[in-house]
């Protein structure tokens, strides 16, 4: 992705006159990636204030929703799967409920219960080795969305089947952006933008500025300029396998248990950066035709998707894509 200049380096920065505001940026690694936050305050010790509250509250999202962190709120649900239903904290509760919306939109395409498929997929990739169809079609027995029960009034989730497991590795991540961005303007910032590598959250723009620039993927004549609303990209350009000759994507068809071979990918701007990290992934798996429909009927969407069909390179985008794109 595309990276503005800079004008601070991990917390040194040049300082502006008294009363304006400077631009700092800061790295850590969370969520299985590095995440960059940049935003702009009134000096170092409000920058200060600003990076702590903004990476605790990633760190927070990812205690609770990583499938990698056995004592995670989502691996107590699964190991408890097929039992009682469990209260869950807020967090947790908002980021199920936007899931079961997405699954509900995409027609189950978008689907959270996928982690028994996932966790083949893994071993696939590390293995180089497919899975067997009957590993397959048994994984694939325990997942189902509409198997993920949610009690608004009790703020409880459960599990109905037993072995079944919760993937939210394609809606935590916009979900932790969002939270950092609500931290910032806690703490008085308000122009930031949060960065996970595949996705990003951005609250107002810069100073003096229209909107935060982001170079699309793969994409090089065009430039978002974006503020107030989220953006991720999906796709199989680092995360994938080949195996006898087939390039297998890590985004797994809930409806075949297969990973996608289309060589995808999308760019989806949505309000938030839960949305645009959800509706990234359906449109994916989707396809071009049928995932665009889909965006066509979510307010403040917008997406190009990029395919190979027929050993030929097409793309797509939703009529008002290029409206976001910066003047040549």
């Amino acid at each position: 992705m595309g990276r503005a200049a800079w004008l601070c380096l991990l917390g040194g920065c040049i300082l502006p006159e008294e009363g304006a505001l400077a631009r700092f940026e800061f790295s850590e690694p969370h969520m299985g990636t590095r995440v960059r936050v940049v935003f702009y305050a009134r000096d170092e010790d409000h920058a200060e204030r600003g990076r702590k509250a903004a990476f605790a509250a990633i760190a927070a999202v990812d205690a609770s929703m990583s499938d990698y962190k056995p004592d995670s709120e989502i691996s107590l649900l699964g190991r408890h799967a097929g039992g009682p239903p469990r209260e869950v904290s807020p967090a947790l509760f908002e980021v199920l409920s936007a899931s079961l919306a997405a699954s509900e939109l995409s027609g189950g395409a978008f689907d959270v219960t996928v982690a028994p498929l996932v966790r083949l997929w893994r071993r696939a990739r590390k293995e180089r080795k497919l899975p067997a169809p009957e590993e397959i079609a048994e994984a694939k027995s325990r997942t189902g969305w509409r198997r993920l029960e949610l009690d608004p009034g009790r703020r409880t989730a459960r599990l109905a089947g037993a072995g079944m497991g919760l993937d939210l590795g394609a809606i935590a991540k916009g979900y932790a952006c969002d939270r950092a961005v609500a931290a910032l303007a806690g703490e008085g910032i308000e122009a930031a933008m949060i960065d996970t590598g595949g996705g990003y959250a951005f609250g107002d723009a810069p100073p003096g500025r229209d909107g935060w620039r982001i170079q699309v993927a793969d994409r090089e004549d065009a430039v978002l300029v974006l503020r107030g609303c989220g953006v991720a990209t999906s796709g199989d350009t680092e995360q994938f396998v080949e195996i006898g000759g087939v390039r297998y994507s890590h985004l797994v068809d809930p409806s075949t248990g297969l990973g996608l071979t289309n060589r995808a990918m999308v760019t989806v701007v949505a309000p938030d950066g839960l949305r645009a990290d959800a509706l990234s992934t359906a449109v994916s798996l989707l396809g071009p035709e049928r995932g665009l429909e889909m965006l066509g009927r979510v307010e403040g969407t917008h997406a190009w998707f990029r395919w190979v069909e027929a050993g030929r390179l097409r793309s797509r985008e939703t009529p008002g894509f290029s409206r976001l794109l910066s003047a040549p």
